[in-house]
């Protein structure tokens, strides 16, 4: 019984993560993050 709560758990964390994933996809977010990582790493090794 102790598995199955734990598969449960497991499930809907996953299940969780996908819908936040993709709820922040379908926003256009993923090229935010990607400008801002960008930027981050020039500034880091100095060239921004």
């Amino acid at each position: 019984m102790e598995n199955r709560g734990k598969w449960i758990a497991r499930t809907i964390v996953i299940l969780a993560s996908l819908v936040c994933t993709l709820y922040g996809v379908s926003r256009g977010e993923v090229q935010i993050v990607m400008n801002k990582a960008v930027t981050i790493c020039l500034e880091c090794i100095g060239l921004g």
